[in-house]
């Protein structure tokens, strides 16, 4: 083998001769996705849905954005600032369907424009292409409550009583009424990620039971950190309505955005929807 040295002085090295082959990436489809440094959860979800929906034509690109706990109104407001900055990490060749903001409660203090003017100036339509559709768990769940023909929710958040005031003022400011909402007190999204399944299903029992007046229609569980989306077809048959959850509606409605069917996900009613 002829060749010359590399930079160790010891070893050959040669250029291989191997005619090299590329795939065609145009014909993949492709979301973003825009993370809390700290989320542990939402990469998981999507890949998961990807998997069973898709089979191998999604391609999920994924950027962080700095975020320190706990989770307040003023640290979640304090990432507004980044966001086009994380956004501008998302830059593949070919052109994203749709980019995700994973932070519920992030979205509700933040504002869905903010979110959206970070992903589009970041990218702007070009070359024929649109602008992808920056997509929030809350634009996602309201869709949801419209799609399931829903306008009086249950809702249960993992965080504190006042985290959890500008989830519910959102679906408020958008039509949909909270008949009850029970919230876990919690203030670090590593410990929300860590709840277990039984206990989501039990808090999710006691939400709805102590819902008040007319009965909910839905039950909306808030935050992207819960492991919630793979429980919710269970918790819709222990409750006996449809259940919403923040991943789950996010992860929908992207797809949906992206042209791709999730009726085979095993996530609950709401698999089976188109955006209205």
């Amino acid at each position: 083998m002829t060749g010359r040295k590399n930079c160790s002085g010891d070893v050959p090295a040669a250029k291989s001769s191997v005619p090299i082959a590329f795939d065609d990436e145009s014909s993949f489809t492709r979301l973003g996705l825009i993370l809390l440094a700290t989320d542990m959860t939402t990469e998981q979800d999507f890949a998961l849905m990807a998997r069973i929906c898709s089979g191998d034509r999604l391609r999920l690109h994924a950027t962080r954005v700095a975020y320190a706990n706990p989770v307040t109104p003023e640290n979640l407001r304090a990432m507004g600032p980044r966001l086009g900055q994380a956004a501008g990490l998302l830059a593949p060749v070919m052109p994203l369907k749709a980019v995700y903001f994973s932070c519920t409660s992030g979205s509700a203090v933040i504002g869905d424009d903010v979110v959206a003017a970070a992903v589009q100036n970041a990218m702007p339509a070009a070359d024929g292409q649109p602008a992808p559709k920056a997509v929030t768990p809350l634009t996602a769940a309201t869709a949801a409550c419209s799609a399931l023909g829903v306008s009086r929710l249950c809702m249960l958040t993992p965080y504190t009583e006042d985290s959890t005031k500008a989830v519910v003022g959102y679906f408020v400011d958008h039509g949909v009424e909270a008949s009850h909402v029970s919230y876990l007190g919690l203030e670090d999204d590593r410990d929300m990620a860590r709840i277990t399944t039984d206990s989501l299903v039990q808090a999710a029992k006691e939400a709805v039971a102590r819902s008040a007046g007319p009965a909910p229609q839905a039950l909306f569980i808030s935050c992207t950190a819960l492991r919630s989306m793979q429980t919710a077809a269970q918790i819709e048959q222990k409750i006996g309505i449809p259940v919403i959850t923040s991943n789950q509606a996010a992860a929908w409605y992207s797809f949906k955005t992206a042209g791709i069917d999730t009726s085979a996900a095993p996530f609950g009613r709401l698999m089976t929807k188109d955006i209205p």
